[in-house]
């Protein structure tokens, strides 16, 4: 049920959706990155979880002006995102597949030939959500989300996602629906990047530090078998979205079961964090990513 607090927001995303279908796509994406770049200087809680993010990962590495410059960059360019998940869906078909350029493609389709289902992951990165639009027509599409807060907001995000072609599974009901998706060899996806609350976390390394991840891809491997295939998107100079799947990974079951969900969450984050650090302006760094600690973690 709605929250008085969620129609405000509701009102102005309304509002925006009706400017975003009318005004051309680079237009919308360049008003975009403005209001990313005006959201950097006025949301001050956001701009501290960023450079406190970015300090984390790079701070033995780069300079402080250039932790800052990145945090700017990361904010224009979900900006930007943001217009394109809401703009995308209006296009043709014919224009949506000259924006799209996919490399490894090959990978996913011989993961699907095992028949086993497949589950790919990606990250909040670069312009994760278009990439639904391409592997959707490789095959039926679900993926695994959170519902947001504002529920009025979350029904329009549906709306957009079934568009993009895939069809949502809220994680609180996911466990008996994955499993009924692969054994129909279906597609389910994944963003494992996140923060989750210490009980339903594994800890393992990400950036030097011990992040509270998913153990989900690991748990749903170790039980199907089904393909585990890295995929990241993002977009090019030219405002192309490319899209590179990887190899299917190779995993060799040994050691006890924990042993194993702790390998395989750890061999992914590794796989994200190396995607993030060729350009690290594309990751999410707004989400405070460290937040839940281990319980044998000494305080500073």
């Amino acid at each position: 049920m709605a929250r008085i607090k969620d129609y405000p927001e509701y009102f102005v995303f309304q509002i925006l959706k009706a400017l975003i279908f009318i005004l051309p796509r680079k237009l919308c994406i360049s008003a975009g990155k403005i209001f990313g770049l005006t959201l950097y200087y006025l949301d001050r809680r956001h701009r501290r979880i960023a450079l406190s993010n970015l300090n984390i990962a790079f701070g033995k590495e780069l300079p402080s002006n250039e932790l800052k410059k990145i945090a700017r960059s990361s904010f224009q360019h979900f900006g930007g995102v943001l217009m394109e998940i809401v703009k995308f869906p209006c296009l043709s078909e014919k224009k949506k597949g000259r924006l799209i350029q996919v490399e490894g493609e090959e990978h996913l389709r011989h993961a699907l030939r095992e028949n086993k289902g497949v589950i790919t992951f990606s990250a909040h990165y670069g312009s994760w959500e278009i990439s639904q639009s391409f592997i959707s027509k490789q095959g039926k599409l679900n993926v695994i989300a959170r519902a947001m807060d504002n529920t009025l907001l979350e029904k329009e995000l549906l709306k957009l996602r079934a568009r993009h072609g895939s069809r949502v599974v809220y994680k609180h009901q996911a466990t008996k629906h994955i499993l009924k998706s692969l054994r129909a060899k279906e597609i389910v996806g994944f963003l494992i990047d996140q923060n989750v609350q210490k009980h339903q976390a594994v800890f393992i390394d990400f950036f030097g530090k011990k992040a509270a991840t998913t153990p989900v891809l690991a748990v749903f491997f170790l039980k199907t078998g089904a393909p585990l295939v890295p995929f990241f998107c993002f977009p090019t100079s030219s405002s192309i979205h490319q899209i590179q799947f990887l190899k299917p990974l190779e995993i060799e079951q040994e050691g006890d079961y924990d042993q194993q969900v702790l390998k395989i969450t750890q061999l992914c984050t590794k796989i994200i964090e190396a995607q993030i650090r060729k350009n690290p302006a594309h990751w999410f760094w707004l989400h405070d990513r460290w937040r839940t600690r281990p319980d044998d973690e000494k305080e500073d």
